[in-house]
């Protein structure tokens, strides 16, 4: 698996988000992830996080490779892509700020669901797993609310996603129109 660096490489690197602690905090009406926390607590979370500037087209995270890492989208919007069993890209959603990414695979490490590629110029803070687990560590009472967050935001799009796949049975299962 490459590196976060490795992967980021390609993006222009902005230093850590604490000069951007504002704008992210800013974000909290949008970020499900930062809907309980203090401007203290975001600039706390800041200081374990990077920022990256991506220009159009620019592919953030690519389908089927391993990553440690999540990304918040600070401004812009990405296009999260899926390909389909004839390998053709979906498109599954347009995320603009205030939104995140790679969730999943920063907690298992397991290859990327999506390619996530920059609709426009975008700016996104990105939080890796060893920031976490030193966030843990080192700010116990800011991890655990990172981490209920991150459970209550994953559960509501299991939850959305199951909705979903429920009614694309149900349309299936539907009895055949009697014509006669």
């Amino acid at each position: 698996m490459a590196g976060r660096a490795q992967q980021l490489a390609h993006l222009e690197h902005l230093g850590d988000a604490t000069k951007f602690a504002q704008k992210i905090h800013a974000l909290i009406p949008k970020c499900s992830l930062l809907e309980n926390f203090s401007p203290a607590e975001v600039r706390m979370l800041a200081h374990f996080m990077d920022v990256y500037r991506a220009q159009p087209g620019v592919e953030m995270i690519r389908e089927g490779e391993g990553g440690d890492f999540m990304l918040m989208v600070v401004e812009g919007k990405i296009e999260v892509l899926k390909r389909d069993k004839w390998n053709t890209p979906q498109l599954l959603a347009a995320v603009e700020a205030g939104r995140t990414l790679g969730e999943m695979s920063m907690i298992d490490g397991e290859a990327r669901f999506a390619t996530c590629i920059a609709v426009e110029q975008v700016l996104v803070a990105v939080l890796d797993r060893e920031a976490l687990a030193r966030i843990i560590v080192e700010q116990p009472l800011l991890g655990a609310k990172i981490l209920m967050e991150l459970v209550l935001m994953l559960s509501q799009r299991l939850r959305v996603t199951s909705q979903r796949l429920l009614g694309l049975l149900d349309e299936r299962s539907q009895p055949p129109v009697n014509v006669l």
